[in-house]
């Protein structure tokens, strides 16, 4: 069963930033589906928690240069 995460995410700026984010978090096992949006400053990620955990999201957000609030 998947889980849902709504993760305020501070520093994207455009279109690139959001598609950065959604290709740092899609290649990252576990996860299903990635929603960036940088007019809301917020990522929503569905993964699969026997596969990854919400620290390995948000490192790999922070490691893609950006700030998990």
């Amino acid at each position: 069963m998947s889980e849902i995460a709504s993760l305020a995410v501070t520093g994207m700026k455009c279109g690139g930033c959001e598609n950065n984010i959604v290709g740092k978090l899609s290649a990252v096992p576990g996860v299903i589906a990635v929603k960036a949006s940088h007019t809301e400053k917020r990522v929503d990620v569905e993964y699969d928690p026997t596969q990854t955990d919400l620290d390995e999201i948000e490192d790999t957000i922070v490691e893609a240069g950006f700030k998990v609030e």
